[in-house]
Protein backbone atom coordinates (compact mmCIF):
# COMPACT_ATOMS: atom_id res chain seq x y z
CA UNK A 1 0.00 0.00 0.00
CA UNK A 2 1.39 3.26 -1.17
CA UNK A 3 1.69 6.16 1.52
CA UNK A 4 2.28 9.65 1.70
CA UNK A 5 3.95 11.65 5.22
CA UNK A 6 2.96 14.95 4.89
CA UNK A 7 4.04 17.20 8.00
CA UNK A 8 6.14 20.47 8.03
CA UNK A 9 8.31 19.04 11.01
CA UNK A 10 11.18 16.79 9.20
CA UNK A 11 11.92 15.04 12.78
CA UNK A 12 8.12 14.02 13.21
CA UNK A 13 8.29 12.62 9.53
CA UNK A 14 11.26 10.86 10.52
CA UNK A 15 9.99 9.25 13.30
CA UNK A 16 6.82 8.05 11.68
CA UNK A 17 8.90 6.41 9.14
CA UNK A 18 11.07 5.00 11.66
CA UNK A 19 7.88 3.30 12.99
CA UNK A 20 6.30 2.37 10.03
CA UNK A 21 9.04 -0.12 8.98
CA UNK A 22 7.38 -3.01 11.49
CA UNK A 23 4.20 -2.64 8.67
CA UNK A 24 5.88 -3.85 5.37
CA UNK A 25 2.70 -3.15 3.50
CA UNK A 26 3.15 0.12 4.01
CA UNK A 27 5.35 1.62 1.79
CA UNK A 28 6.42 5.03 2.02
CA UNK A 29 6.30 6.59 -1.69
CA UNK A 30 7.36 10.19 -0.88
CA UNK A 31 6.70 13.66 1.74
CA UNK A 32 5.73 16.97 1.80
CA UNK A 33 6.47 19.71 4.20
CA UNK A 34 3.44 22.06 3.93
CA UNK A 35 -0.19 21.38 2.24
CA UNK A 36 0.85 22.87 -1.17
CA UNK A 37 3.76 20.50 -1.89
CA UNK A 38 1.03 17.90 -0.32
CA UNK A 39 -1.67 17.80 -3.05
CA UNK A 40 0.66 18.50 -5.33
CA UNK A 41 2.30 15.05 -4.78
CA UNK A 42 -1.24 13.42 -3.80
CA UNK A 43 -2.39 14.38 -7.70
CA UNK A 44 0.89 12.81 -9.28
CA UNK A 45 1.41 9.75 -7.43
CA UNK A 46 -2.18 8.76 -6.30
CA UNK A 47 -1.31 7.39 -3.11
CA UNK A 48 -3.62 4.81 -1.02
CA UNK A 49 -3.30 6.49 2.16
CA UNK A 50 -1.62 9.54 3.76
CA UNK A 51 -0.14 10.12 6.95
CA UNK A 52 -1.65 14.23 8.01
CA UNK A 53 -0.16 16.53 9.80
CA UNK A 54 -3.45 19.10 10.87
CA UNK A 55 -1.42 22.55 11.68
CA UNK A 56 0.83 23.50 8.98
CA UNK A 57 2.23 26.86 7.87
CA UNK A 58 -0.14 28.18 5.15
CA UNK A 59 -3.11 25.29 4.78
CA UNK A 60 -4.38 22.93 7.01
CA UNK A 61 -4.51 19.46 6.87
CA UNK A 62 -8.41 20.19 6.32
CA UNK A 63 -7.99 22.62 3.67
CA UNK A 64 -5.63 20.26 1.52
CA UNK A 65 -8.25 17.95 2.02
CA UNK A 66 -11.33 19.79 0.75
CA UNK A 67 -8.97 20.55 -2.73
CA UNK A 68 -8.83 17.05 -3.25
CA UNK A 69 -10.55 15.44 -5.87
CA UNK A 70 -10.27 12.19 -4.59
CA UNK A 71 -9.17 11.51 -1.42
CA UNK A 72 -7.17 8.44 -0.42
CA UNK A 73 -7.47 7.44 3.20
CA UNK A 74 -6.12 9.40 5.94
CA UNK A 75 -4.61 9.14 9.69
CA UNK A 76 -4.31 11.91 10.97
CA UNK A 77 -1.29 12.89 12.85
CA UNK A 78 -1.17 16.04 15.30
CA UNK A 79 0.06 17.63 18.61
CA UNK A 80 -3.52 18.87 19.10
CA UNK A 81 -6.62 16.97 20.44
CA UNK A 82 -9.19 19.79 19.80
CA UNK A 83 -9.53 18.76 16.21
CA UNK A 84 -10.78 15.22 17.03
CA UNK A 85 -14.44 16.09 15.88
CA UNK A 86 -13.51 17.58 12.79
CA UNK A 87 -11.22 14.83 11.96
CA UNK A 88 -13.98 12.27 12.48
CA UNK A 89 -16.66 14.51 10.04
CA UNK A 90 -14.10 14.04 7.52
CA UNK A 91 -14.13 10.11 7.83
CA UNK A 92 -10.49 10.45 8.45
CA UNK A 93 -9.37 6.79 9.29
CA UNK A 94 -7.54 7.51 12.68
CA UNK A 95 -6.64 10.53 14.82
CA UNK A 96 -3.11 9.96 16.19
CA UNK A 97 -1.68 12.09 18.65
CA UNK A 98 2.33 12.94 18.61
CA UNK A 99 4.36 11.89 19.83
CA UNK A 100 2.74 9.03 17.98
CA UNK A 101 3.23 5.71 19.77
CA UNK A 102 3.38 2.03 18.31
CA UNK A 103 0.31 0.46 19.86
CA UNK A 104 -2.22 3.31 18.82
CA UNK A 105 -0.29 3.24 15.26
CA UNK A 106 -0.56 -0.53 15.02
CA UNK A 107 -4.37 0.18 15.95
CA UNK A 108 -5.36 2.80 13.11
CA UNK A 109 -3.43 0.41 10.52
CA UNK A 110 -5.52 -2.20 11.52
CA UNK A 111 -8.49 -0.07 10.78
CA UNK A 112 -6.65 0.49 7.27
CA UNK A 113 -7.00 -3.46 6.52
CA UNK A 114 -10.38 -3.39 7.88
CA UNK A 115 -11.64 -0.45 5.76
CA UNK A 116 -10.10 -2.20 2.68
CA UNK A 117 -11.39 -5.60 3.26
CA UNK A 118 -14.97 -3.58 2.90
CA UNK A 119 -14.26 -1.59 0.09
CA UNK A 120 -13.44 -4.84 -2.02
CA UNK A 121 -16.20 -6.77 -0.45
CA UNK A 122 -18.50 -8.50 -2.97
CA UNK A 123 -21.90 -6.64 -2.83
CA UNK A 124 -23.99 -6.88 -0.11
CA UNK A 125 -21.68 -9.08 2.21
CA UNK A 126 -20.93 -8.28 5.47
CA UNK A 127 -17.35 -8.55 7.48
CA UNK A 128 -17.74 -7.77 11.33
CA UNK A 129 -15.56 -4.39 12.14
CA UNK A 130 -13.76 -5.61 15.11
CA UNK A 131 -13.17 -5.25 18.82
CA UNK A 132 -13.21 -2.05 19.91
CA UNK A 133 -10.44 -1.36 23.08
CA UNK A 134 -10.66 0.50 25.94
CA UNK A 135 -8.34 3.16 24.09
CA UNK A 136 -10.64 3.48 21.30
CA UNK A 137 -12.18 6.83 20.56
CA UNK A 138 -15.50 6.82 19.80
CA UNK A 139 -17.58 9.84 18.30
CA UNK A 140 -21.03 10.03 20.55
CA UNK A 141 -23.17 12.79 19.38
CA UNK A 142 -26.66 13.53 20.95
CA UNK A 143 -28.57 16.62 19.26
CA UNK A 144 -26.36 19.35 18.55
CA UNK A 145 -23.50 18.36 21.25
CA UNK A 146 -20.93 16.00 20.00
CA UNK A 147 -18.51 14.24 22.19
CA UNK A 148 -15.32 12.45 21.31
CA UNK A 149 -14.47 9.80 24.16
CA UNK A 150 -12.51 7.33 25.33
CA UNK A 151 -14.14 3.72 25.83
CA UNK A 152 -12.03 3.08 28.99
CA UNK A 153 -14.50 6.65 30.65
CA UNK A 154 -17.67 4.85 29.86
CA UNK A 155 -18.87 2.89 32.98
CA UNK A 156 -22.35 2.04 31.92
CA UNK A 157 -24.51 1.23 28.78
CA UNK A 158 -28.13 1.26 29.51
CA UNK A 159 -30.71 0.03 26.99
CA UNK A 160 -33.93 2.67 26.10
CA UNK A 161 -35.85 0.62 23.52
CA UNK A 162 -34.06 0.92 20.20
CA UNK A 163 -31.15 3.44 21.60
CA UNK A 164 -28.58 2.80 24.26
CA UNK A 165 -27.99 5.60 27.25
CA UNK A 166 -24.02 6.20 27.22
CA UNK A 167 -22.87 7.17 30.85
CA UNK A 168 -19.57 9.31 31.15
CA UNK A 169 -18.55 11.97 33.47
CA UNK A 170 -21.26 13.70 34.20
CA UNK A 171 -22.74 13.45 30.55
CA UNK A 172 -25.46 10.51 29.95
CA UNK A 173 -26.23 10.95 25.46
CA UNK A 174 -28.70 8.67 23.78
CA UNK A 175 -27.43 7.03 20.56
CA UNK A 176 -29.25 4.74 18.17
CA UNK A 177 -27.59 1.65 18.55
CA UNK A 178 -28.84 -1.90 20.17
CA UNK A 179 -27.09 -3.25 23.44
CA UNK A 180 -26.70 -6.35 21.43
CA UNK A 181 -25.12 -4.11 18.57
CA UNK A 182 -23.16 -2.53 20.99
CA UNK A 183 -22.19 -5.84 23.00
CA UNK A 184 -20.40 -7.40 19.55
CA UNK A 185 -17.99 -4.52 19.56
CA UNK A 186 -16.72 -4.28 23.10
CA UNK A 187 -14.02 -6.32 24.52
CA UNK A 188 -16.14 -8.84 27.20
CA UNK A 189 -12.73 -8.56 29.15
CA UNK A 190 -13.90 -5.44 29.75
CA UNK A 191 -17.42 -4.91 29.39
CA UNK A 192 -19.99 -6.91 30.74
CA UNK A 193 -23.70 -7.68 30.32
CA UNK A 194 -25.13 -7.40 33.69
CA UNK A 195 -28.47 -8.36 32.45
CA UNK A 196 -30.92 -7.46 29.78
CA UNK A 197 -30.69 -3.83 30.20
CA UNK A 198 -27.24 -2.95 31.51
CA UNK A 199 -23.36 -3.00 29.53
CA UNK A 200 -21.01 -2.18 33.09
CA UNK A 201 -17.52 -1.70 32.31
CA UNK A 202 -15.73 -3.85 35.00
CA UNK A 203 -13.12 -1.44 35.49
CA UNK A 204 -15.21 1.30 36.94
CA UNK A 205 -17.06 -0.86 39.84
CA UNK A 206 -16.53 0.64 43.13
CA UNK A 207 -18.22 -2.12 45.36
CA UNK A 208 -20.30 -5.78 44.46
CA UNK A 209 -22.64 -6.56 47.12
CA UNK A 210 -24.59 -9.37 47.12
CA UNK A 211 -28.28 -8.87 46.14
CA UNK A 212 -31.71 -10.52 45.78
CA UNK A 213 -32.41 -13.75 44.59
CA UNK A 214 -28.71 -14.93 44.49
CA UNK A 215 -27.85 -12.29 42.40
CA UNK A 216 -25.25 -9.27 43.42
CA UNK A 217 -25.45 -5.25 43.34
CA UNK A 218 -22.47 -3.50 41.44
CA UNK A 219 -22.34 0.41 42.52
CA UNK A 220 -20.16 1.99 39.67
CA UNK A 221 -17.99 4.85 40.09
CA UNK A 222 -20.31 7.32 39.50
CA UNK A 223 -22.81 6.17 41.87
CA UNK A 224 -24.93 4.07 39.66
CA UNK A 225 -26.75 0.72 41.39
CA UNK A 226 -26.72 -1.76 38.75
CA UNK A 227 -27.94 -6.05 39.13
CA UNK A 228 -26.73 -8.71 37.80
CA UNK A 229 -28.86 -11.19 37.15
CA UNK A 230 -28.80 -14.37 38.89
CA UNK A 231 -27.73 -16.02 35.41
CA UNK A 232 -24.98 -13.80 35.11
CA UNK A 233 -23.88 -13.75 38.61
CA UNK A 234 -22.58 -16.95 37.56
CA UNK A 235 -20.55 -15.81 35.07
CA UNK A 236 -19.12 -12.91 36.17
CA UNK A 237 -18.07 -14.00 39.35
CA UNK A 238 -16.11 -17.01 37.04
CA UNK A 239 -14.71 -14.12 35.35
CA UNK A 240 -13.65 -12.18 38.57
CA UNK A 241 -12.63 -15.11 40.35
CA UNK A 242 -14.85 -14.57 43.38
Amino acid sequence: MKAIIIDDERLARAELKKLLQEFPEIEIIDEAANAEEGISKIDSLQPDLVFLDIQMPGKTGFDLLSELDRAPHVIFTTAYDEYALKAFEVNALDYLLKPVEPKRLADAISKLHLAEIKEHAPAGENYNQGLLGEQDQVFVKDGERCWFVKLSDIRLFESVGNYAKVFFGTNKPLILKSLNALEERLDEKIFFRANRKHIVNLRLIEKIEPYFNGGLLLELKGGEKIEVSRRQTVKFKEMMSL
